[in-house]
Parts: C-alpha cells; sequence; structure tokens
C-alpha cells in the first residue's frame, strides 16, 4: 500500500498568518489589474498573442485569472483548517453535475463586474466567452447536481469540507436526435483541458481489486486473513476549487482518475506483444473513463463495482491520511471526519473503512466497527426498489473477496441484535439482512449504509415519510430515531444570481442585497405581488428571457416559438415514473381538439421538453422518440395555426437548463406519487417564476406548503390514492375503455400515423405498455391532470393573475436554498462549526 502522510499544505511559517483579520490579497481585482492578469495568462500560459489568440485562449486565460484569485484563497483557507485541527465533512458522490464554472466563479470571487469590464476594455464580448467553456462530464441528473450545489453552499457557510468523485474523461453522453431518435456520442469534456482543475499527483494512491483472501499466522501468533495476489490500480487526485459567496472561504472538489501501476510491459513489448505491452494500463484507465458504463452485461456490473470501490478506497485513504497528520487517537476520528453517503453508490465505504482500520491500522474489530458507525452518515435518493443497488456475492468475491468476508462478518453481528430485538422472528433476519437470500445470494448495499451509518436521512418531508413506513420499516422499528429528514435544496448563487441577472436586478432593486445568501429575504417581495409596475418589470423579465429561449430553439431545432405563448417545459432526466409520456397525451389531446373544433378557445402552448434516457432504457428511448414523432407532426400543421408547439432541444445539460428555467411559465412536476424523491427542478423552476403543475410528490408537497394552494396546480390520485388502487388491482385497460379521448390519443400514437416512414409498430412498445399494465398509473392520472391544464390555461389569460402568482412563488422559495439544507446537516448530523477565514 502506498501511504503518503505528508500534508496537503504544509503548516504556515508564522502563526496565525491566515488569520481572516490578517488576510490580504496580494492581487489587484480591478478592471485594469484583472485585464492584465488575462494579458499575462495568455501570453505565459497559453503562449499566445494578442493578434493571434482566438475567443477560446481569451476564455481560458480569463479563466485562469479568475482562478488566481480563487487559490490564493484556497491555500489561505486550507492552512487556516490546519491550523485549527478542524472537523471536515466529506461528501461521497459518484456524481458531481457542476456545469460551467466561470461566471459562478466570478460571482463568488466578487469580481464578476471587474472580470465584465476588463474583457470589454480588451475589445471582447463576455457572453462570447462564456459559451467556450463545456459543461463538466461528471454527472447526469438530480443527484450531481445537488452535490454540486451543497459544495457551494458548504463554501458559502464556512464550513470546513472536501467533495469526492471520479475524474471521468467522458461524462454520461452528448444526445443528438437522429429522426427523432436517441443517440449517444461520447462526451468528450476533456478534450480540450479545464483551466479550474490542479492535479496533484504526490497524493496519488493505491487500490487493490481481483486476488484471493489467504488466512495466516501475524507476528503475533493470531491466525488472520491476508488478501494476496492483486492487481494494483494507482488513483490520481485532481482538485476542483468551489469558492464560497460573500466570504473567503473556499474549498475543493477532489476527483480522482485511475491509472496503471505499470504503464508499460517492455517484455511483452520486445517478444512483439505490442497490445499485451500496454493492455495493464488500458484495462486500469477504464476505471474512470465513463460515467455509468452500461451495467445490462456481467463485465458491465464488474466495472461499476470496481468504479465504485476505486473512488472510495482513494478517497478513504486520503481521508485517513490527513487525519493523521494532526492525530494519534483513533477514537477521536469521528470528532474531526464526517463522511456522508450521497446515495447507495459510496456505500461499499463502511465496509472499506472497517477494512482499514482493522486489517491495515490494527485496530480491533469492535473498536474499528464503533468508529466506523461513528463516522458515517447515508442519504437515500429513492423510493424504487429496483433503484436500490445489489451485487452478487459472485461479483464481490472475484472483484474485492476480503470485503466479502467483512461484510459477512458485519452481517453477522448485525443479525444477533436482530434476534435480540425479536427472537426467533426469521421474518425480520430475511427483511433486515445485509445478504439477501435467494437463487443468488446478493449484498443490497442500501441495507449495508444503513447498518453502518449513525443516521439515515430522506430528501423531502414525504420521501422520509416513505423511508419509514414502506421502504426501510424493520430498520426504523430497530433503529428509533436514526431516519431523518433533510429537504433538499438549491443554490441560489446559480438558478437565480447567475442564471437570470434581469430578475436578480430586478429583486435586488427592490429589496437589496443579501437574499443572495439569506433566500428568506425574497418575502420581502411580497408587498410588490399586486404592484402594477412590478408586475409589469416582473413578466418583462420572463419575456426576455423567453425570447433568448426561442433563440435558441431556433438555432437548435429549426423552430420558430411564440415568445408570447405559454412556455410549458419538462425538463428532466428521462423516466416511466417522471411521466413524460402523460404530457404527451395532453399534448395529443390538445392537438386532436384543435384539429376537431378549429374555432375553439385556447392558450397557445409551446411544450418544451429535454431530457436523456439511459443508453439501455427502451421505452425511455421510445418515449422520447413519440414526442418528437409528434412534435414534427404538430410544428408542420398549419390548420392548428401555430396555437401549439413542441419542442425537445438535444442534449440536456447545465448551461442548457440555466437558459430553460428563467423562460419557464409552466414547470411540469408530474410524477407518480409516491416515486420522486424530492426533486430539485420544481425548486429552481418555481424561484424563477414559474408556476408548478404537480402531483402530491417529492418537495412538490412542501412547495404547496409554502407558497400557498391558489399558487401552484395541484392535480392526480395521493400516495394512499395509489397504493389503494395497486393494493386492489390496476386495470389500465377498464379506463382506457372507458375514456374516449384517451383511447384515441393512446391509439394515435400507438399507430403508424406519426411514422410514417418506419417500419409499423414502431411506437407501439409505448402503446402497449400503457394499455397492458401502466406501471405509473399515467392512464389513472390523465383525467384529473387534464381538467388541472383547463385551470392552467384560464390562469394564463388572467395576466394581473398569473404574474401576482408567479411574482408569490419567487417570494416563496426561501427554505428551498441549499444552505438552509446543508446548516441542518452540519447541525443534525455532521456536527460540524463554521471556519472562518
Amino acid at each position: 500500500m502506498v501511504r503518503i502522510l505528508l500534508p496537503i499544505f504544509s503548516a504556515p511559517a508564522t502563526p496565525h498568518v491566515f488569520m481572516s483579520s490578517e488576510f490580504h490579497s496580494a492581487l489587484d481585482k480591478s478592471a485594469p489589474g484583472l485585464k492584465a492578469l488575462i494579458k499575462n495568462q495568455l501570453t505565459f500560459t497559453f503562449a499566445r498573442d494578442t493578434t493571434s489568440a482566438t475567443n477560446r485562449d481569451w476564455w481560458l486565460s480569463a479563466s485562469k485569472a479568475a482562478a488566481s484569485v480563487v487559490i490564493e484563497r484556497m491555500i489561505a483557507t486550507m492552512a487556516r483548517y490546519y491550523e485549527t485541527n478542524a472537523k471536515r465533512v466529506y461528501y461521497l458522490s459518484l456524481e458531481f453535475l457542476m456545469g460551467r464554472l466561470f461566471s459562478n466563479t466570478l460571482h463568488s470571487a466578487g469580481i464578476f463586474d471587474e472580470m465584465e469590464q476588463a474583457i470589454r476594455d480588451l475589445g471582447l464580448d463576455p457572453d462570447t466567452l462564456r459559451d467556450e467553456e463545456y459543461d463538466m462530464g461528471l454527472g447526469n441528473g438530480g443527484l450531481g447536481r445537488l452535490a454540486a450545489c451543497f459544495l457551494d453552499s458548504l463554501a458559502t457557510l464556512d464550513l470546513p469540507a472536501i467533495g469526492y468523485g471520479i475524474h471521468y474523461q467522458y461524462g454520461l453522453f452528448k444526445q443528438e436526435f437522429v429522426n427523432g431518435h436517441q443517440v449517444e456520442l461520447p462526451d468528450a469534456w476533456m478534450t480540450y483541458g479545464t483551466p479550474w482543475e490542479i492535479v496533484r499527483p504526490e497524493h496519488t494512491m493505491e487500490v487493490e481489486i481481483y486476488g484471493q483472501v489467504e488466512n495466516v499466522f501475524d507476528d503475533l501468533g493470531n491466525y488472520v486473513p491476508r488478501w494476496t495476489g492483486t492487481r494494483k490500480i494507482l488513483g490520481v487526485p485532481y482538485d476542483i476549487p468551489v469558492p464560497g459567496f460573500g466570504t473567503t472561504t473556499v474549498n475543493y472538489l477532489r476527483l480522482w482518475e485511475s491509472r496503471a501501476a505499470a504503464d508499460f510491459d517492455f517484455a511483452a513489448f520486445n517478444r512483439g506483444g505490442y497490445d499485451e505491452a500496454v493492455a495493464q494500463k488500458n484495462q486500469s484507465e477504464t476505471i474512470s473513463k465513463v460515467l455509468y458504463p452500461n451495467d445490462n452485461t456481467e463485465g458491465g456490473k464488474e466495472l461499476r463495482l470496481i468504479q465504485q470501490y476505486f473512488f472510495v478506497s482513494c478517497s478513504l485513504k486520503d481521508i485517513i491520511r490527513r487525519f493523521l497528520q494532526l492525530n494519534t487517537d483513533w477514537d477521536s476520528l469521528p470528532d474531526k471526519v464526517a463522511i456522508q453517503l450521497n446515495d447507495t453508490h459510496p456505500s461499499i465505504a463502511v465496509a472499506e473503512l472497517q477494512r482499514l482500520l482493522h486489517d491495515m491500522h490494527g485496530l480491533s474489530w469492535d473498536t474499528a466497527w464503533s468508529i466506523v458507525t461513528r463516522t458515517f452518515g447515508y442519504t437515500n435518493h429513492t423510493l424504487l426498489p429496483e433503484a436500490l443497488e445489489k451485487w452478487s456475492v459472485g461479483l464481490f468475491q472475484k472483484v474485492i473477496p476480503r470485503h466479502l468476508q467483512i461484510i459477512f462478518e458485519i452481517n453477522k453481528h448485525f443479525l444477533e441484535q436482530v434476534e435480540a430485538r425479536w427472537p426467533g422472528d426469521v421474518a425480520k433476519k430475511r427483511a433486515l439482512s445485509i445478504i439477501e437470500e435467494g437463487r443468488v445470494q446478493m449484498v443490497r448495499m442500501a441495507h449495508l449504509a444503513v447498518v453502518g451509518s449513525h443516521s439515515v436521512n430522506g430528501v423531502a418531508a414525504l420521501h422520509t415519510q416513505l423511508l419509514k413506513s414502506d421502504l426501510f420499516p424493520e430498520f426504523d422499528a430497530l433503529y428509533p430515531g436514526k431516519f431523518n429528514n433533510k429537504t433538499n435544496g438549491i443554490t441560489p448563487r446559480r438558478w437565480l444570481l447567475s442564471c437570470n441577472p434581469g430578475l436578480s436586478d430586478l429583486i435586488t432593486s427592490k429589496i437589496g442585497h443579501g437574499w443572495e445568501r439569506d433566500l428568506d429575504q425574497l418575502r420581502g417581495l411580497e408587498p410588490f405581488a399586486d404592484d402594477p409596475q412590478f408586475q409589469h418589470d416582473f413578466m418583462a423579465v420572463k419575456r426576455a428571457n423567453k425570447v433568448h429561449l426561442a433563440a435558441i430553439i431556433r438555432e437548435q431545432c429549426g423552430i420558430t416559438v411564440n415568445p408570447d405563448a405559454l412556455f410549458d417545459v419538462q425538463i428532466k432526466r428521462l423516466h416511466e415514473y417522471k411521466r413524460q409520456h402523460l404530457n404527451l397525451l395532453h399534448i395529443l389531446a390538445l392537438y386532436r381538439r384543435l384539429l376537431q373544433h378549429p374555432d375553439i378557445e385556447i392558450t397557445p402552448r409551446v411544450f418544451v421538453f429535454a431530457a436523456k434516457a439511459a443508453p439501455g432504457y427502451d421505452m425511455a428511448k421510445c418515449i422520447i422518440r413519440a414526442i418528437n414523432a409528434v412534435g414534427a407532426t404538430i410544428n408542420s400543421d398549419a390548420r392548428i395555426k401555430d396555437r401549439l408547439k413542441v419542442v425537445f432541444l438535444p442534449n440536456y445539460r447545465v448551461s442548457l437548463a440555466q437558459r430553460i428555467v428563467p423562460a419557464a411559465d409552466l414547470s411540469e412536476q408530474i410524477s407518480t406519487a409516491g416515486k420522486e424523491a424530492s426533486g430539485t427542478g420544481n425548486m429552481k423552476l418555481s424561484l424563477n417564476g414559474a408556476l408548478t403543475i404537480g402531483t402530491l410528490d417529492g418537495a412538490n408537497v412542501e412547495i404547496l406548503e409554502e407558497v400557498g394552494k391558489e399558487n401552484i396546480f395541484i392535480f392526480g390520485l395521493t400516495v394512499e390514492e395509489v397504493a389503494a388502487l395497486v393494493k386492489k388491482g390496476y386495470r389500465p385497460r377498464e379506463i382506457y375503455e372507458a375514456n374516449e379521448e384517451l383511447r384515441a390519443v393512446v391509439d394515435w400514437v400507438g399507430s403508424n400515423f406519426f411514422t410514417p416512414d418506419e417500419p409499423p409498430g414502431v411506437l407501439s412498445l409505448l402503446h402497449d405498455n400503457l394499455v397492458q399494465s401502466d406501471p405509473f398509473l399515467v392512464l389513472a392520472d390523465f383525467e384529473s391532470y387534464s381538467e388541472c391544464q383547463k385551470r392552467v390555461d384560464a390562469a394564463f389569460r388572467d395576466k394581473k393573475r398569473w404574474a401576482r402568482m408567479a411574482i408569490l412563488n419567487t417570494a416563496r422559495m426561501g427554505k428551498f436554498s441549499s444552505d438552509r439544507t446543508i446548516a441542518e446537516y452540519a447541525r443534525d448530523i455532521w456536527k460540524v462549526e463554521p471556519v472562518r477565514i
């Protein structure tokens, strides 16, 4: 094992040199100073002169100039943490959907206006340079975006923290549409590098996989397991600074890139085995190559498990290395280290920390386990049992055999607790065991996380209630008080200040600054909700954002849309439970009504979709094809006089979301009740003045409580009604046959009407799914959804009422700041205090 015990930053030569009262920047952050710094970077970092420099060269130089300001503060921050031996939070996540960093870095560093002026003084356009940045391909959906928001809030609240993840070479995938079908292309976000990261080869970690476990005698004569015959992989860390807003604190995100322990086999090369010579290098580097490799094959499952173990092992060794710099008492580790598992992916960390403490550092089993269970917290993000990861015992035996032994031992001790609580209750043991018995034994990773953590939290009040009552009721009974709620939140710095400058300026003109760090201050807008001038100004900002989005739609999709139409937006990962196909059925119903009744009164609408479907998820890809096919027909039908438009923007990502969110009038949050853990898109859209149409699911319930029932559109079955219907026996065909309009549109979409140039039945998968099984109750909720949309239509025609509702949505979103969420984690779970620089 490689053990590198050097500090990340050496202790300051003079004590307290970085105390907050003494910190002075050595950089000139005025516009002229930043202009000079940009030109310096252009010349000496990128070897360009001003006449030959491209826009990308200028953006890189401006980014490096901004990074200089941030890195100076990061050095001061790390030195202060070292000096105070502060307790730190370590946030382990397989995803960090960071988006673009340039504008947010400028806002957080307090140099946004100065940098914009410096760029203009160089004869350049700031917006043009911003568009040179490629979104970091480090995440997929809400899980990764939440992690990025949390890092922002941790730094803003001056909480010592490091995020840990994987330095993926390729993101999930770049999405294109060919004849309406999703096509996946490599998301090569690293092709030209990024100006934000710092490689730290001196902190490279070694990870072992495969091999076998032998029982041997140690030097004290004890019979102990030894993991031998392993293959070694190196993890090289890359750090991305994360500056807080309105503070000097700068934390960082550390990402691990896999490398071969031996890059090149000269012996194989010399005997002519050229592929063999680099085989180990290629195999090792595959680990951090792609986010979420397809796990429909055994090889894909193996790679996914190795990925998870690789980043967890590197991270835990790095955490221990840092702990040992200033501490010698292992029992104090939970007083200095709080590790949060972001969903089930990193849960192998429980077994790995037990292995490191027990096998590598010689602690007794019970001592090590006491430390483990006081160190970890686990956040659950799903109520779908099939989404809770399970790996076969055989796969564990092959990839990390020592961890399998440790998990069996953890489970043995755990089941003794279960027996003590429920003597002789085999059913309880079967329900709670970490090992699932069956034709193939499986390791339940969520159970491992629950058993190994002192805290398990849900991410919305309803979600946490269902965790305790439906998903983990036996665990809740066994561990009273372990389960708690931490409703998700979003950072207002990215999702209002940065993405919607027009609205941000309007808000500040009325209530001043301060809301950027205390979102509850938006309540100060409520007195203006009925003010005609403020309503006009608020909706003028909205229209300007819609004009901007309309230009993007025209450029990317070739479709002209009316910015005065209602922009009806559903942007989120494509999954059946999120029910994009319910939205589609309503679109078809509107289209059919217009064709049969051309003079009907209807509010013109632009339906905006953006989503990626997992490459192996056939039904989700079929829904994308259906939306595109229906949209192509509607958009070219002159009979409806442009009263409906359907747009599916390709390659959904953070930077695209930042352009859609400010332009949305209506936010579609229409998941089956009880299936969405929380959702954060609902928060982003409401914060920017979109009204929600949604079920009582996830955080929608709490948004309803905050904005008031008169400012949101709720429809559909409740969680209790869904459960009752499923228990009774749901028969979608009966609903299909009883509703003429519903039957017509379901049959319509399943026919070849919208896909005349493709083989028959290309959309029959969707039709048959709805009529025969409808697992997410689309047909059951269709009539309620359709009626609710009529209420939306009427409200939008009343311009004053709509403006008032939109303003109150923005004003009442204070609860949903990620600052509030992180403050609750810090107080209730991590027990960590701010350290101000």
